[in-house]
């Protein structure tokens, strides 16, 4: 994907790719990179303010900064957005205290319409940013031509593991991990970058994939790397892939499965969820994450009509790692009715 340095392939100076990278990303968000991927720009931290610098300054700096980054972005066909440092978009509905029925999408003409605002044309891009001086990060419209990003946000909090879940997901269902655009989060875990076909869209969701894994498809946004927010940078993982790698078809599949609580009996055509996979997924649960794997094997083995099958199975399972029986039943009576 080159971007920051790092698209499409401009001239030497701007190498395609992502924005700027900074520190070392955690291993366990950086994937061995394939022989020949473009390196991406030598990552350096940002520097303190110098003495006597004021935080007006420092703010400046940091909307300059943005603003340079969301340009890059613009310049290899990423539609981009200003963000606040809470990664909200930063220009307020002009709609605000008289709501339009049905919403308007930016058909007024004014910015305020948040990822809908979303744009790669240079003069947009710094007409939304003239407009929001506060904004010191940039969004990046997922699901847009031309690259119909897709965003896989693995976290590592609330004792999930998302790219344990991702790992498990891609043994279970027989799909590579490929090599491809990683972005570090302030928080420890890392945005994983995929590109994906225009129809069907795939939508967004929060820990239905996976727990500890949450997705950015159509109508949504990631933060771009170089965004600085309350809780630290985003940056691009030093060694990562240039170009955001297509989606295996496996895990689209999986992204844009009807919702679960659409469904208790099996999907025509969707991937089969074994039985030995599911326990296995809960035997193996390292501390801190045992209740999180066996509430996510437990919603798919319901959603696959196995829910009461393998109800006994899971539970022995859970109580293996440590887990009380009273804990693992409820658990699993809770995966049950969500």
């Amino acid at each position: 994907m080159a971007m920051h340095r790092r698209h499409a392939e401009p001239p030497a100076a701007r190498r395609a790719g992502p924005p700027p990278a900074a520190p070392e990303p955690p291993a366990t968000c950086r994937p061995d990179p394939p022989a020949d991927a473009a390196e991406p720009p030598a990552a350096r931290p940002p520097e303190p303010p110098a003495h006597g610098t004021t935080h007006a300054d420092a703010h400046a700096d940091a909307h300059a900064a943005a603003l340079d980054h969301a340009l890059r972005a613009a310049e290899h066909g990423y539609p981009v957005i200003p963000l606040t440092r809470g990664k909200l978009p930063a220009i307020r509905s002009p709609h605000r205290g008289h709501p339009e029925v049905p919403p308007c999408r930016g058909g007024c003409g004014r910015p305020g319409h948040g990822v809908h605002d979303a744009s790669t044309d240079p003069l947009t891009v710094r007409r939304l940013f003239a407009t929001a001086p506060w904004a010191t990060g940039y969004g990046i419209a997922c699901g847009r031509p031309p690259h119909h990003l897709i965003g896989l946000d693995l976290d590592t909090k609330n004792g999930a593991d998302g790219l344990i879940a991702l790992r498990f997901l891609a043994e279970d269902h027989g799909f590579p991990i490929p090599p491809t655009v990683i972005v570090r989060t302030p928080s420890g875990g890392c945005h994983l970058w995929l590109t994906g076909p225009p129809d069907p869209p795939v939508p967004n969701s929060a820990g239905r994939l996976a727990p500890g894994i949450d997705v950015r498809g159509a109508g949504g946004y990631l933060v771009g790397p170089g965004s600085l927010t309350t809780h630290g940078r985003y940056v691009l993982a030093p060694g990562c892939a240039s170009h955001p790698a297509p989606a295996p078809t496996a895990l689209l599949t999986l992204l844009t499965a009807p919702p679960p609580s659409a469904h208790r009996d099996p999907v025509p055509g969707a991937p089969p969820q074994p039985a030995a996979a599911l326990v296995r997924f809960v035997r193996t649960s390292p501390d801190g994450q045992r209740n999180a794997r066996l509430f996510w094997a437990a919603c798919r083995a319901y959603e696959s009509g196995l829910g009461r099958e393998l109800t006994e199975r899971l539970t022995e399972a859970a109580c293996h790692t440590g887990l009380s029986e009273q804990e693992a039943r409820a658990t699993i009576a809770s995966a049950a009715h969500r």
